[in-house]
């Protein structure tokens, strides 16, 4: 595949007010900054302003620290709650995985991943199962097992620990939880806050508790879906990142509504990651805006 061409993105949001675009477009132009892609919105039940925008990085003459430094005083000028970032695309972004048994979420990925089609390196996959050990090592991932005691608060908690350490010293930019079936603990929450993507079973709101599907099934629903949402402390409430569903029919048994959610799991899921990872999605409080 072609090397795609080398870019910086700035993500901003300040409260709205007239004059945003044109101080950074004058920033920009002013610098030598070439624009190649550029979105704005304005949320007015809030009144915040949002924008995100990619330069080629050849069109500068300066480096990405030395454009965040420059940005900072831009940022500034617009109040202290203003929220911005600075990434470069010439820089791997690191992922890691977070597993159990249910493996359709991380063959989809580490296939995207060896084809191309996600631009990450996927830096290690934990499972608390050792189930899906054989096809990470397959493509040449590092895979940890951390077991989990079911009867050892204790045992539950040092497990967590490992897995913390694991995934700090990997520094990743995204955690992904893949149909990882054990709930973070607060503190991880806060830690990982922007950065634990997680993969719903369900169209959010939807049936709450063990076996949705078998759920769903009895109701004779017409449409399952599933949620890619941010982890926060308040258990599956995160700000989503994205949705779909599938129809489905009295036809279906509950064996065909769980195939057919694991293929919208996997492309919601696959969505929500590399919209994370190019920098597309904002944050504002419990909601998202992705450009």
């Amino acid at each position: 595949m072609p090397t795609p061409e080398r870019r910086y993105v700035i993500t901003f949001g300040c409260p709205d007010r007239t004059g945003i675009v044109a101080r950074i477009s004058s920033f920009l132009a002013d610098n030598g900054g070439w624009i190649v892609e550029a979105a704005y919105h304005t949320d007015p039940a809030t009144g915040w302003f949002f924008t995100r925008q990619e330069v080629r990085a050849d069109s500068l003459p300066f480096g990405v620290r030395e454009l965040r430094a420059k940005f900072t005083g831009i940022a500034e000028e617009f109040g202290s709650h203003s929220s911005w970032r600075v990434t470069d695309t010439g820089e791997r972004k690191r992922v890691v995985i977070l597993v159990s048994k249910e493996g359709h979420c991380l063959y989809d990925l580490l296939g995207r991943v060896a084809a191309g089609e996600l631009d990450a390196d996927v830096s290690a996959v934990i499972g608390n199962h050792a189930d899906l050990a054989g096809i990470t090592r397959a493509h040449g991932i590092p895979f940890h097992h951390v077991p989990f005691p079911s009867d050892s608060p204790e045992g539950k908690q040092a497990a967590f620990a490992e897995v913390r350490k694991l995934v700090d010293d990997v520094e990743p930019h995204a955690v992904v939880l893949a149909r990882f079936m054990q709930i973070l603990p607060p503190e991880l929450c806060a830690d990982w806050s922007g950065r634990a993507v997680n993969i719903h079973h369900s169209f959010l709101p939807s049936f709450v508790g063990a076996r949705p599907y078998h759920q769903a099934h009895r109701r004779g629903v017409k449409l399952v879906g599933a949620t890619c949402h941010y982890v926060t402390a308040d258990l599956d409430a995160g700000p989503i990142v994205e949705q779909d569903v599938i129809r489905v029919d009295h036809g279906d048994s509950t064996a065909d509504m769980v195939r057919k959610g694991r293929d919208v799991e996997k492309a919601v899921l696959a969505r929500g990651l590399r919209w994370h990872l190019e920098d597309r999605v904002l944050v504002h409080g419990n909601r998202t805006v992705i450009f």
